[in-house]
């Protein structure tokens, strides 16, 4: 078996500048840290328990099925957030059949985002006998 250590997601966008703007200034990211110089250097953010990487520039076009699933505390906090800030919605926070609250926003080079609240009822948070 693969002893993982850490891990996180890589984009390659179709430009870096414009990305890391969207990232870490209009969705408010933590930068974890940074390497390299220029227009191409990388930045790593916080994703909660996880890690996204900018770095490098996208030779083609990003996957049509990449999604980036990111959970947050407050759904509509967010939305207002977002909305104040000139993101564009892809479709307003409503609650799924499963249960989770979902809203969806896209990043500049339109890599789809899902910014999902567990709701305190919800499976995901309940734990029997705890």
């Amino acid at each position: 078996m693969v002893h993982v250590l850490s891990s996180r997601t890589l984009l390659r966008p179709a430009d870096p500048e414009r990305s890391r703007s969207f990232y870490g200034e209009t969705l408010g990211l933590a930068v974890h840290r940074e390497f390299g110089t220029g227009p191409e250097r990388g930045t790593v953010y916080f994703l909660g328990n996880g890690f996204l990487e900018v770095s490098g520039r996208a030779e083609e076009p990003l996957s049509p099925g990449l999604r980036l699933w990111l959970q947050v505390a407050d759904v509509a906090a967010a939305h207002q957030e977002l909305a104040e800030r000139g993101v564009a919605i892809l479709r307003e926070p409503r609650q799924e059949p499963w249960g989770l609250v979902e809203m969806w926003i896209a990043d500049p080079d339109g890599t789809r985002i899902v910014l999902v609240e567990i709701p305190a009822e919800h499976p995901l948070r309940y734990r029997p006998g705890i």
